[in-house]
């Protein structure tokens, strides 16, 4: 065992901040858990820290948020912070823990007194004018999974500097001896710590409210999954003020269980996780159903087409997103003079083909919802921010309120409902519209592929893989490439020039392929795998290109 391993494995032994319970715990571990567990500090990145829960400097605990808050309180410095948490084992907890410190340091900590939504931790840091947000959530990962999110105070994650700032400050901290910590009651009492009140939470949802775009009558039949998440209250309060009063929630899935016993893997993008919810959707014939995460950031969707249930892909969603939000805003007079919106490189390329129709301007940025909102923070500074209408990553992210500044499932739960109610009036479904718009467009599919790795040398493992794809070794497998974008070296090749991708830098190489596809690969910054986004006309295509990667992820792995 590495001797820089072993020896902070050692003096977690000795510390006496550890309970008697923790120290068994550790006292019971093999090699295998003290290596995984104390090989390096978890990453501070611009998500914050993610990992999975138990004791050591890799994992995530009430130590390592301690540690991770006292950063971000001498980065700050002083002022205030809101701070919300999910269902999962552990997240509330963590939360006091990171308002503890803070009140500390003098900070005063606003913290929601139940569950709410990411994208209410975005609103409630603008509401209340604070330094910066923190939320205590790993979205979309396995039970063991916890994460610690962290925004600016503009409601956007944090930008990569401001994360690099904290991260160095991380750095300099002993986990138990430069922490200042107190009591938890005493600090309500003096009102460093403060619940966040009933006003906040209703101005959240009257903000969401806003968005909506038709008032016809509800005549729709839904299912609801929050995923044993945080959702519930919301989704349904926003539901149910806006029209729709029939609206079933899948009962085992109902209440918050950080077990996630229904399905191990609570991403709203996996059939796994919504088979629940298709069940009662067909069961007891109604027409949609609509999940969000444990976060109720994201937000996912199955059509009951004739007694079949087809899953919208996040692209999808999207298309019909941009088209119900783009004729109703038409049809209302409520259409800005120069609409503007924004998609991630990695997201559909179809969306292009609209907006240029439409006449939207559209930026394209880096995956991550700290670089949509960017824009939209840059649209506010620059221009007029009511020119926004649409933001969207292909992960099953969106978000239409310019008061909200990360992808919001309540917003897009509450007008995916819409557009399916305004198709019902048309006589459709929202899987019939999307396919009108494919007869528009063309007939436009995605895939996205996820390489998995695991142990220690997964890191390595997918460097190794973006290295040879930086070769050439991935393009000699594709026929036809028009050019490329190398976004790590900010540089779009074509065959005769190059010019700037004008883009921050980030470990993405996209491919232009005949007739518009398009395939992008990165790896994640969140878990370990590496992802590639496949765009083609017909299903065809697309498999063909996946054939291709699969075959040279694996001959490399």
């Amino acid at each position: 065992m590495d001797e820089k391993i072993k020896k902070e494995y050692e003096r977690w032994l000795k510390r006496s901040p550890l309970s008697n319970a923790e120290l068994e715990e550790l006292k019971n571990f093999s090699e295998e858990d003290i290596v995984n567990s104390f090989i390096y500090d978890l990453k501070f990145g611009t998500a914050g820290l993610r990992g999975i829960m138990g004791l050591g400097i890799n994992r995530m605990n009430k130590y390592v948020i301690r540690r991770a808050t006292q950063a971000m309180a001498n980065y700050i410095k002083k002022g205030s912070v809101a701070i919300a948490y999910d269902s999962r084992n552990n997240s509330r907890d963590f939360a006091l823990e990171a308002a503890t410190v803070l009140a500390a340091n003098g900070i005063t900590a606003h913290i929601y007194k139940e569950l709410m939504p990411t994208p209410s931790l975005s609103y409630a840091v603008r509401y209340l004018h604070c330094d910066a947000g923190i939320n205590v959530t790993a979205s979309h990962n396995p039970k063991m999974y916890n994460g610690y999110k962290v925004y600016g105070n503009d409601g956007c994650q944090m930008t990569t500097e401001a994360a690099d700032a904290v991260y160095a400050e991380i750095q300099k901290i002993d986990i138990f001896d430069d922490v200042k910590t107190g009591d938890t009651e005493e600090f309500i009492k003096k009102g460093l710590i403060k619940w966040i009140d009933e006003e906040l939470i209703q101005s959240y949802y009257e903000s969401t409210l806003k968005q909506s775009l038709d008032k016809s009558p509800r005549t729709v039949k839904l299912v609801y999954t929050p995923l044993n998440g945080a959702g519930l209250r919301s989704v349904t309060t926003v539901l149910e003020r806006d029209g729709f009063k029939d609206v079933m929630v899948v009962p085992e899935q109902r209440n918050p269980d950080g077990n996630f016993t229904t399905c191990p893997y609570p991403n709203p993008e996996f059939k796994e996780a919504l088979q629940l919810g298709i069940d009662l959707l067909l069961k007891e014939n109604r027409d949609l159903l609509i999940a969000t995460d444990p976060d109720s950031d994201r937000c996912a969707c199955a059509v009951n087409q004739n007694g079949e249930a087809i899953i919208l892909t996040g692209n999808e969603v999207a298309i019909v997103l941009l088209d119900y939000i783009y004729h109703a805003r038409k049809l209302n007079g409520a259409l800005p003079e120069k609409p503007f919106m924004v998609k991630t490189v990695v997201s559909t390329d179809m969306i292009n083909l609209m907006c240029k129709k439409w006449g939207i301007e559209y930026v394209e940025c880096l995956t991550g919802f700290k670089w949509i909102c960017s824009e939209v923070r840059k649209l506010e500074e620059t221009s007029d921010v009511s020119r926004f209408i649409f933001g969207f990553e292909e992960s099953c992210g969106y978000v239409s309120n310019p008061e909200v500044r990360d992808k919001d499932g309540v917003n897009a739960c509450m007008l995916l409902c819409e557009a399916a109610n305004l198709a019902q009036k048309n006589g459709q479904t929202l899987y019939d519209r999307l396919q009108e718009i494919y007869k528009e467009f063309g007939d436009f599919k995605t895939a996205t592929l996820n390489f998995n790795f695991q142990g220690i040398n997964a890191q390595s493992i997918m460097d190794k893989l973006m290295e040879d794809v930086r070769r050439g070794e991935l393009e000699a497998l594709l026929e036809g490439v028009d050019h490329k974008m190398d976004i790590l070296k900010g540089v779009i090749y074509y065959k005769d020039h190059e010019e700037p991708a004008n883009l921050p830098s980030s470990n993405v190489i996209k491919y232009w392929l005949p007739n518009n596809a398009t395939l992008t690969i990165r790896p994640s910054g969140t878990e370990p795998k590496l992802k590639a986004y496949i765009f083609a006309e017909g299903m065809d295509q697309v498999n063909a290109y996946a054939d291709i990667v699969n075959g040279f992820v694996k001959a490399r792995s």
